[in-house]
C-alpha cells in the first residue's frame, strides 16, 4: 500500500532534506579542520569525511528538491505505532549509555554485549514479546559475544587498531 503526497508532509520532508545540508555543511567544516597529508595509498584522513560530507550534502538536495516538487512519492505506510515506545526506548538509550561508560572498564567484547543484550530487550519490548527469563538473557549474551569478539579481532589484530581490551592479551 503506497501513502499519497500529502500538503501537511511536505514541510517535514523539506525540514528532513534541509538537516541533511545542514549535517553535510557541519561534516565539510569538520574535515576541513582534518589533516590533508597524503598516507597510506596517497589518501589522507580527512579524504573519507569530505566523502561522507559531499554524499550527503547531494542527498539532502535531492530530498529538498523532491520534497519542493510534490513530497516523496510511493510512501509505504509506517509499520510502526503512532507513538514512541518509551520503555524500549529506555532499554536501547541504557545500552548504549552503559556501553560508553564500561568500554575501558570491561573492554570492547564485554561492553558491546551488554549494549547488545539491552538493545534486544529494548526492540523486544517494542514488538509486546519481551522475555526477562534466564535463557534469554543468557542466549542473548552469547549472540552478542559471537558478534563483538571477531569485530574486536579483526581490528585489534587485522587492523591494528586500538580497542579497549578486558586484559593486555588482545584476545579479550
Amino acid at each position: 500500500m503506497t501513502q499519497q503526497h500529502s500538503s501537511r508532509s511536505t514541510p517535514l520532508q523539506t525540514l528532513i532534506g534541509t538537516g541533511l545540508v545542514l549535517l553535510a555543511i557541519a561534516m565539510a567544516w569538520g574535515a576541513s579542520t582534518v589533516s590533508s597529508e597524503a598516507g597510506y595509498g596517497g589518501v589522507g584522513p580527512n579524504f573519507f569525511p569530505w566523502v561522507v560530507s559531499i554524499a550527503l550534502l547531494i542527498c539532502g538536495v535531492l530530498c529538498v528538491a523532491h520534497a519542493l516538487t510534490g513530497g516523496f512519492r510511493n510512501l509505504e505506510e509506517g509499520s510502526g505505532d503512532v507513538r514512541a515506545h518509551w520503555k524500549g526506548f529506555i532499554w536501547v538509550s541504557a545500552g548504549l549509555l552503559l556501553n560508553a561508560m564500561l568500554i575501558t572498564t570491561l573492554g570492547f567484547i564485554l561492553s558491546c554485549t551488554l549494549c547488545f543484550v539491552l538493545s534486544v530487550r529494548g526492540f523486544k519490548s517494542a514488538e509486546g514479546e519481551m522475555d526477562l527469563r534466564l535463557k534469554a538473557w543468557i542466549k542473548d549474551s552469547l549472540i552478542g559475544i559471537a558478534v563483538s569478539a571477531p569485530v574486536f579481532w579483526m581490528f585489534t589484530k587485522l587492523l591494528a587498531i586500538n580497542l579497549p581490551g578486558l586484559t593486555n592479551t588482545g584476545w579479550l
